[in-house]
Order: structure tokens, then sequence, then C-alpha cells
């Protein structure tokens, strides 16, 4: 009886082109296992997509005088046609701000919130007021040009964090 597989990829941030690094780290390596589990007669899916989300569009968004959905829609086809064009065998290439997507990581986070599976932390962090968002600490090691004086440290940021492997 095949085996039914589904394998992820790290989800490429929509602020700029796909790279060889980025190609022979994570996605090459993630394509030939799933050829070769076709090749078997498995039962495997291949999924990935832009992610739409986070500091590094909102940093290009802001050097390029555009606003972030401009940057992850041009980016976003940019990289969609760079993995077609490389070859990569993604059953379903999307992107974090789709219907799709949003449903599916609700419904993964709400069955395992159910379970008790995440424990809730606090932490400090960085928080810009204009535009008003965080700045993770752990992201970069030195803040970005011109925001060392408009930061002010958030405490008690709620985050989650997995209490042990999840079971899905």
């Amino acid at each position: 009886m095949p085996e039914k597989i589904l394998v992820t990829s790290a989800l490429p941030y929509a602020n700029g082109p796909i790279h060889l690094g980025h190609l022979a780290g994570a996605y090459l390596p993630a394509d030939i296992f799933v050829r070769y589990h076709r090749l078997k007669g498995n039962d495997i899916i291949y999924i990935c997509g832009s992610d739409e989300h986070g500091v590094p569009i909102m940093l290009r968004a802001r050097n390029e005088g555009v606003s972030p959905q401009e940057v992850v829609d041009r980016y976003h086809a940019i990289i969609k046609k760079s993995f077609e064009q490389f070859g990569i065998s993604f059953d379903y290439y999307g992107r974090t701000s789709s219907k799709t997507h949003r449903e599916t990581s609700q419904e993964i986070f709400t069955n395992l919130a159910n379970k008790n599976e995440f424990i809730l932390k606090k932490k400090s962090n960085y928080m810009i007021p204009k535009p008003k968002c965080f700045w993770p600490i752990d992201l970069y090691a030195a803040p970005a040009p011109n925001v060392n004086t408009m930061m002010r440290t958030a405490t008690n940021v709620k985050t989650v964090a997995h209490r042990s492997r999840p079971k899905i």
C-alpha cells in the first residue's frame, strides 16, 4: 500500500527574488525527495507558498516608497515564476494571504490548542510607534536605519510556544 506523505518547504518572504542559496538549501532537496517518492508510487503532495507577512516586507516597502501589498504582489509572481522555470514540482504554490491558507492554518492551530499543545509565554520586544509594529529582537542584530530613536521596549507581549511536538 502506498504511503501518504505531505512535504512542505520553508515559505520564502515575498520581498525579493529567489536565489541559488534558496534553491540549493530548501527547495531542491525537497523536490528530489518528492520525485523519488512519486517514482516509488507513494501518494505524495508538495506544497509551499510566499510568506506575505513580516518585517523584511515592511522594510522593502518602506525603502521603495510603496505599500507592502505592492511588494508582496510583485515578488510573489516573480518567485512563483522562478520556481516554475527551475522545474520545482510543487503540487500547490500559494500565498499566506489566501483564504485557503488562512482557513487551514486556523484549523490546525485550533485543533492543537484544543489538545492543549500550546503554552503562553511573555517576552520583551521592540515596538516602533510609527508605523505601529513590533520589531523582532532576534530577527536582526542591529535595528534598521533611522529606527534607533523611535524604539521603545514593549514588555509582556504574549507569544505562543509548542508544549510538545504537535499531534495533528
